[in-house]
């Protein structure tokens, strides 16, 4: 069991490492603090690099059907605690406790696809000579280093690593620094179920990160977070020559089409936009809606959004929990701030409240323009900034007037138009008449500032595995 003032780990030992700073992580539904944290050094990277690099050999050398088995095992182990990890993910990043819950299960279920895919993933045989035998194989880069976020630590965490050791790497993990508790317990379940150095934990803000995504002992380096983060790890592995998989920002559109029910979209707007405070990678981040269904689309839109119960995540009635800290409800309000300077409207919200914590009212602008930051870049917080639009075609170019790519959707009755959406519009997802779902498994490729590479489903496989091609002929006689 990891001892709690020790939050590194590598080679299977926990320890204070090098660290000579801390960190404290507070709660933002109180702002009450929740422990210090200490923040590995660049020599406990190095560390931890060296423990995976040590274990991987051994571990790619073990049957996958091996490794399948133990991360069936750690999802067991994950599940056995799973309320209490929830519980983790509630406190330290402000998460309602069902949806805190969700991302648990999700996790878990990452885990045992992975365990399930990971003995069936292969290559491919070739046609060649009838004297010689011709494949593809893949085999393990050797260590992954896995850099996620906070707003859905354990299913990204889980993904991630789950996609990596089942296809036989060795993985240093960095957690969140704003979810180090979190990260570390994930950490102590799944590694308990694998061989000494085959996931390994150093925990840190972006100097960690850094030091880990420039790493010359990492071969990928998979990241999950920002858009400006992502670009960073991007150069820094650049230096290196390792492989990035990079899941970063958004700023996905909505489009409601004229002749749709308006309060029906409405309801999948409020669930786009405000869902987990509006701290979802794929949450609508701007709307755009037909003139026609404009103002009592609005009306019910801002509506919901008034009626939504704000408190914190355990609080079972809860149904609009707290930004992740001070810093992030401070970026959301100055956007919402300079929109109104530039003449949009508010209908609802939009107001810091009073009292402890770091909560943000569900805020609906209407009047918005493209070149508003609001309009134009991740807000990342539960604001729905809305635009009129006279026609459809009129949507969908200001849709893809974005330097981002990663989601989109567009409620429609029109099967002409839903088929024009999802052919024209430039995003690795596209949704039609609703804003989350979709069947396991899916995985799509993020365009422009939102990243490259599968960062999940089966596809993400391939991202942690090299190809091969072997030519075997008779010798000669």
């Amino acid at each position: 069991m990891r001892p709690r003032d020790r939050w590194m780990l590598a080679g299977g030992r926990w320890s204070q490492g090098a660290a000579d700073e801390t960190f404290t992580v507070t709660d933002p539904a109180t702002g009450e603090p929740l422990g210090v944290v200490a923040a590995s050094s660049a020599a406990d990277v190095d560390t931890a690099v060296a423990a995976a690099r040590g274990a991987a050999p051994g571990w790619a050398a073990a049957p996958a059907a091996e490794r399948g088995a133990a991360l069936h095992a750690a999802a067991r182990a994950v599940e056995e605690r799973m309320d209490e990890l929830a519980a983790l993910v509630t406190v330290e990043m402000g998460k309602p406790t069902g949806d805190a819950l969700g991302g648990v299960e999700a996790g878990i279920g990452a885990l045992r696809q992975y365990a399930e895919l990971g003995p069936l993933h292969g290559g491919r045989s070739l046609p060649g000579g009838p004297d010689a035998a011709d494949f593809m194989v893949r085999e393990p880069w050797g260590v992954v280093a896995a850099i996620t976020p906070w707003n859905d630590p354990v299913v990204i965490a889980c993904g991630l690593v789950g996609a990596a050791v089942a296809t036989g790497n060795a993985v240093v993990h960095k957690p969140s620094e704003r979810t180090p508790h979190t990260g570390a317990m994930l950490a102590e379940l799944v590694a308990g179920c694998l061989p000494d150095g085959v996931l390994n934990m150093v925990t840190g803000g972006g100097a960690v990160g850094e030091a880990l995504a420039g790493h010359g002992g990492a071969d990928v380096v998979a990241h999950v977070g920002s858009t400006l983060a992502g670009r960073r790890v991007a150069e820094l592995a650049a230096r290196t020559g390792a492989r990035t998989v990079l899941q970063n920002g958004g700023n996905d559109p909505l489009i409601v089409d004229a002749g749709v029910d308006p309060s029906w979209a409405a309801g999948q707007a409020a669930l786009g936009c405000f869902a987990n405070a509006g701290q979802i990678c794929t949450s609508v981040e701007r709307v755009y809606v037909h003139e026609a269904v404009a103002e009592p689309f609005l009306d019910a839109l801002a509506a919901r959004a008034r009626n939504l119960r704000p408190g914190p995540g355990a609080d079972p009635s809860t149904e609009l929990g707290p930004l992740v800290d001070e810093r992030h409800r401070t970026k959301v309000h100055q956007q919402v701030e300079k929109a109104l300077a530039e003449g949009a409207r508010v209908l609802t919200g939009a107001r810091l409240p009073e009292g402890p914590g770091c909560f943000y009212p569900a805020t609906v602008l209407a009047g918005c323009a493209d070149h508003m930051a609001i309009m134009a870049e991740e807000t990342f917080g539960p604001v729905a900034p809305v635009r009129t639009v006279t026609g459809f075609e009129q949507a969908l170019a200001a849709a893809n007037r974005s330097r981002y790519g990663l989601a989109a959707t567009v409620l429609t009755r029109d099967m002409a138009h839903a088929q024009a959406a999802w052919r024209t519009l430039e995003a690795g997802t596209v949704k039609i008449n609703a804003v989350f779902g979709g069947a396991p498994g899916g995985a799509a490729t993020p365009r422009r500032a939102s990243g490259h590479g599968f960062g999940y489903g089966p596809e993400l496989l391939d991202e942690m595995t090299a190809v091969k091609v072997v030519h075997i002929q008779a010798a000669a006689p």
